[in-house]
């Protein structure tokens, strides 16, 4: 199979790829790779390493760029007060919990670490946290990803790894469309002011 023998010889770029893409975001293409965890053409284990070191190590550079360059960027970006805003709201309602389940809400998870380096929050605190939030995301999205992998294969049969490309090119497909729909939608979405501080100093 084409897919298989693609994944055989440059498999080591997939998994560069799973922590490249979990960098930035990455939700439709950690479900992805978890379908073809489940059809046996990639490791489990290591891809959801690489899922999880991804989210973490860039969010830990979104809240080191929040922490040392973040009042200069909104000043360049007055567009991204609101989310900000939103961000230290949250932080300021549930603290320990919205940094554990920042990831899950739309519309605020773009912003909510940079929003988190211009915080009091300590970056020793953030570290372990985001490790921790890091982690639960990524099983989770694997988690379901491979799942459906699962049902999918035991309806097909070995039709599920011969189609395992076409379902590749379809995840890829809704990947790019639910982005550029979610960029459109940042663009038109209006956030009501909220009564937050551009510095937070959240309780220990």
């Amino acid at each position: 199979m084409e897919l298989e023998r693609l994944i055989a010889e440059h498999g080591t770029w997939f998994y560069v790829i799973t922590f490249a893409w979990t960098f930035l975001e990455g939700e439709t293409f950690v479900l992805c790779a978890a379908f073809l965890a489940a059809q046996g053409l990639v490791n489990a284990p290591l891809l959801l390493l690489c899922a999880w070191l991804g989210s973490f190590s860039g969010d830990q550079f979104y809240f080191w760029t929040g922490r040392h360059f973040g009042p200069r960027l909104l000043q360049r970006f007055p567009k991204w007060r609101p989310g900000v805003d939103a961000a230290l709201s949250w932080l300021k309602r549930f603290n320990t919990g919205f940094i554990l389940t920042f990831r899950f809400i739309y519309g605020v998870r773009n912003f909510s670490s940079f929003a988190l380096g211009m915080s009091g929050l300590s970056w020793q605190r953030f570290f372990w946290l985001n490790l921790v939030a890091a982690g639960i995301w990524a099983v989770s999205f694997i988690g379901v990803g491979y799942m459906f992998g699962h049902v999918f294969k035991s309806m097909l049969g070995n039709i599920a790894r011969d189609f395992s490309l076409i379902m590749l090119g379809v995840f890829v497909m809704i990947g790019g469309g639910m982005y550029l729909l979610h960029r459109l939608q940042k663009r038109r979405m209006s956030v009501p002011p909220v009564n937050a501080a551009t510095v937070v100093t959240p309780p220990r």
